[in-house]
C-alpha cells in the first residue's frame, strides 16, 4: 500500500551532554506499511520511538505525523497514535478482560459494539480464558499479550511497537507477526524497535540505527 507518509523523520537526532542518544535519521513510512527499527543497545532505537510521541525531545530534525510535529499534547494526535514504548499503566483491582473494555469505551464510548470490539481484541491475543484474571495472576507472557490488547483495541492509524516479542516464545510472536500483517493490511502504519528475525523479515522496510 502506497500514499502520503502518515509517519516521517527528517534528519531527527538527540544529543544530551554530548552523547548521541540518535543519529540523523530520515525515512517516511505510508499508510499500510510495516517498518522495523533496528541497531544494536543504545543505538537510539526506543528514543526514535519516543519521538514520535513528543518530538520536542528531539535535538535537531523533526518527526512528523500527517505533516506535523509530533505531540501527545494534540488531541487529534492521541487519537492518530496508539503506542507500547513505555509501560501501560494497569489495575490490579480490575480483570483483564475490564481494562480492555474500559481503553475500547474511553475512544469508542460505552455501547454493545465496543464491549464486542474488546472481546474480539482479546480472542484474537489469545487471552479469552484469562479474561476474568487479575494482571498479577497471570504470566509475563500473558501479561504482555494483555498490553498489547490494550493497545491494539484504540482506533490509530499509526501503532508503535518497542520490542513487542518482549516474553513471548516463537508461537505467540508468530502471532504478533499475523496482527500486525492484518492490520496493516487495513491501511495502518507500524514503526516496530525489535531484535526479532520473524518481526522483521514480516516488516516492508527497516530503519538501521548505529
Amino acid at each position: 500500500m502506497t500514499g502520503e507518509p502518515v509517519l516521517a523523520a527528517d534528519r531527527a537526532a538527540v544529543v544530551r551532554d554530548g552523547t548521541t542518544l540518535l543519529a540523523p535519521t530520515t525515512f517516511a513510512v505510508a499508510p499500510g506499511e510495516s517498518w522495523c527499527v533496528t541497531g544494536g543497545n543504545g543505538s537510539g532505537k526506543t528514543t526514535l520511538l519516543r519521538a514520535f510521541l513528543n518530538s520536542a525531545s528531539l535535538t535537531a530534525g523533526c518527526c512528523t505525523l500527517r505533516g506535523e510535529p509530533a505531540t501527545t499534547a494534540s488531541t487529534a494526535h492521541r487519537r492518530l497514535v496508539a503506542s507500547l514504548v513505555e509501560p501501560v499503566p494497569v489495575a490490579r483491582d480490575m480483570t483483564l478482560r475490564e481494562q480492555v473494555v474500559l481503553v475500547a469505551a474511553s475512544w469508542y464510548g460505552n455501547a454493545p459494539e465496543t464491549t464486542a470490539r474488546a472481546d474480539e481484541v482479546i480472542e484474537r491475543m489469545g487471552l479469552s480464558r484469562l479474561g476474568e484474571r487479575f494482571p498479577h495472576q497471570v504470566s509475563s507472557g500473558q501479561f504482555h499479550l494483555f498490553t498489547l490488547a490494550l493497545t491494539w483495541v484504540r482506533p490509530a492509524e499509526v501503532v508503535l511497537l518497542d520490542e513487542p516479542e518482549r516474553h513471548l516464545d516463537g508461537q505467540r510472536v508468530g502471532l504478533v507477526v499475523d496482527l500486525v500483517a492484518e492490520r496493516a493490511a487495513q491501511g495502518t502504519a507500524f514503526l516496530i524497535a525489535t531484535h526479532d528475525p520473524a518481526l522483521v523479515d514480516a516488516c516492508h522496510e527497516r530503519v538501521e540505527l548505529g
